[in-house]
């Protein structure tokens, strides 16, 4: 047998992970996604998922979830270009498009899959993609499928996105700038109002990856570009339906007319099977939750604010975040895979974060707070961080 098979160029590259301190066994969720749950076999608070509003688990999405199967069955059978387009994903679209006050709504397989498909359909060779330097896995993946030249401005850094624009102008045929609207291991917020007046007094389009503003800023979770009352001046507003939405899948809201041309040039849409029945029926759900009241979304606000304050008097550093994503940043890579470590002993589930996700010597571990934990629970987790905190010599 030859030795190719042994793949030792990978073994080397393991090794070299455990060498630092960051190799990890993926953790394994014994329950539903909720406040607590069962890890690995024991009973944790949960602080690490993106289940904002707690719909994972809500019994009206997993009613819609199985009355769309009892309907429909468990897969759609195709893509959507050919007999995969069921009346219950035209339904999904027109409610996402009425639900974020925009003309259209184009679903996708995930929120990855929407900046997979988007960019490289709406730019070509002769443009010029400008991006934020802290912008999502999924964007800079998205950019390098794309023809279009790219310009990288340093982060919400409105004079360097300026120089980039100025000297874009002449040269290339369409501007698109792409920026998060909500930062995912920071928790800041994108400037999107000047973002929009920079883009409109250089004539270029704007594109928000709002995975983490959807079902979080804006009215009843509307989004960034909500929060900012910027209706019809942001060309591609995307939303995920994994995270506060609890469920999977991805969105571009914006005009009829992107909505006609990705339906001819997005890969993902004409390669890939759409979503499957139960997930569409379970989102629709949600989305009808959201249109209902601000209640999820007000006790969501209500309860990552109680938590900040408490884990900010006891001193520890959680960043610049304007939003329930609480980062405490613990610096070097092996000390906070240790810290989340004994957190997790203690019985509080928060995933530690390292480079290459986030740059060299900004570890830390990100605390998802969500509409579902009560005050006992958060009490309980504030507890631990103190504990472990001064046991490692953090606070």
């Amino acid at each position: 047998m030859s030795s190719v098979h042994e793949l030792d160029f990978l073994k080397e590259k393991i090794q070299e992970l455990k060498d630092q301190g960051v190799y990890r066994k993926l953790p394994v969720l014994g329950t539903a996604s909720q406040a607590e749950v069962i890890l690995n076999g024991n009973k944790v608070i949960n602080l690490s998922s993106n289940n904002y509003l707690g719909f994972a688990n809500h019994p009206r999405l997993k009613k819609g979830a199985i009355e769309a199967i009892e309907k429909y069955g468990a897969g759609s059978g195709a893509v959507r270009t050919i007999i995969g387009n069921m009346d219950i994903h035209e339904e999904l679209e027109s409610l996402l498009a009425e639900f974020k006050r925009e003309e259209a709504a184009f679903l996708y397989q995930s929120g990855f899959n929407c900046n997979a498909g988007t960019i490289q359909a709406v730019t070509e060779a002769g443009d010029i993609i400008i991006s934020d330097e802290l912008n999502h896995a999924s964007i800079i993946d998205g950019t390098r499928l794309s023809k279009a030249a790219r310009g990288i401005y340093k982060h919400s850094d409105m004079d360097g996105l300026e120089a980039i624009l100025k000297e874009s102008r002449d040269k290339y045929k369409n501007i698109l700038i792409i920026t998060d609207g909500v930062f995912s291991m920071d928790g800041d917020i994108a400037k999107l109002p000047e973002i929009v007046q920079l883009a409109e007094k250089y004539e270029a389009m704007t594109y928000v990856d709002d995975a983490h503003g959807s079902g979080v800023l804006g009215e009843s979770g509307r989004g960034t570009v909500d929060h900012f009352g910027l209706h019809g001046r942001v060309d591609f507003s995307i939303g995920t339906l994994s995270k506060a939405i609890g469920v999977v899948g991805g969105y571009v809201a914006g005009s009829q007319t992107m909505y006609e041309w990705l339906s001819h040039r997005a890969r993902p849409i004409l390669f890939s099977t759409s979503l499957p029945p139960a997930a569409v029926g379970a989102i629709i759900e949600a989305i009808k939750m959201l249109m209902e009241s601000t209640e999820y979304t007000d006790r969501l606000w209500e309860n990552a604010g109680y938590f900040k304050e408490k884990l900010g008097k006891l001193g520890f550093n959680t960043g610049h975040s304007e939003t329930p994503i609480t980062p405490v940043i613990i610096g070097e890579e092996s000390k906070t895979m240790e810290f989340s470590k004994k957190l997790l002993d203690n019985g509080v589930y928060v995933s530690g974060i390292v480079f290459p996700t986030v740059p060299k010597g900004s570890g830390r571990v990100r605390c998802m707070v969500t509409a579902a934990h009560t005050k006992d629970q958060l009490d309980e987790a504030v507890r631990v961080f103190e504990l472990v905190g001064k046991e490692m010599g953090i606070l």
